[in-house]
């Protein structure tokens, strides 16, 4: 099961991977797999045979049931520009001319950098 897990986002694509997830594998080899809805359970048990042929298991079975929580987007608002960030976004945004265009990219350039520095290196 766990490397069935890991191999299906990469095999089913994003959106599928967002709306259905493998549950559990049946003594016959049936992988049950559990889709937000009761739609998306259709759709996907319509490609069910090209699906498994993909993934390499026996067959596939679509019900509506829990899904893994989504990966969490960063807070943005738990991230705050230092006087530093505020002044290079400044800098960097004194060219343009509207002010309002002017005012947004320096908020947006200020939470960049400062979200850039949060960062772990690579």
């Amino acid at each position: 099961m766990a490397e069935l897990v890991a191999r299906w986002p990469a095999v089913v694509g994003d959106a599928i991977a967002r709306n259905a997830w493998p549950a559990r594998i049946a003594r016959d080899g049936t992988v049950h797999v559990n889709t937000a809805d009761s739609v998306w359970a259709f759709e996907l048990g319509q490609r069910a045979s090209d699906m498994a042929a993909r993934l390499a298991v026996a067959k596939l079975r679509f019900a509506p049931g829990p899904l893994p929580e989504p990966d969490a987007e960063p807070s943005f608002s738990a991230i705050q520009p230092s006087a530093e960030d505020l002044e290079r976004a400044r800098a960097i945004a004194s060219t343009i001319d509207d002010e309002k265009l002017r005012e947004r990219v320096q908020k947006a350039v200020s939470f960049s950098l400062a979200r850039g520095r949060d960062d772990p290196p690579i």
